[in-house]
């Protein structure tokens, strides 16, 4: 877990986006279900981010169809999570995920530059 959190942070730090298999590459994750074996970690990790009032840095993994946005997943967690309200798949997803983008590159460039 803490080694996901690193490599979102590094990829926040330069406020780069990754892929779901990019991502399960980086963590040497392995078949069967590898992506599943992700999403998992991400789930607690956002649980994580949200009870500390960080952003949801797993707002950083993105599907490679999915024009830049995570899968529905992410969208289904966070309103569990009393974060986000709407469709995964409408425009409300791709305001949140933009939000949360915000304030994920605004928190990790303070502290690169400071």
């Amino acid at each position: 877990m803490e080694r996901l959190r690193r490599i979102l942070v590094e990829l926040a730090q330069t406020e780069t986006l990754a892929t779901y298999k990019e991502l399960a590459d980086r963590l040497g994750l392995t078949a069967p279900q590898t992506i599943h074996q992700l999403t998992g970690l991400l789930e607690r990790l956002m649980a994580e981010d949200a009870e500390a009032g960080d952003p949801l840095l797993a707002a950083l993994c993105i599907g490679r169809l999915r024009g830049a946005l995570p899968a529905p997943g992410f969208f289904t967690t966070a309103e569990t999570l009393g974060l986000f309200m709407g469709n995964p798949e409408g425009p409300e997803a791709r305001d949140f995920h933009e939000r949360e983008l915000a304030r994920i590159f605004g928190m990790y460039r303070r502290s690169r530059d400071g």
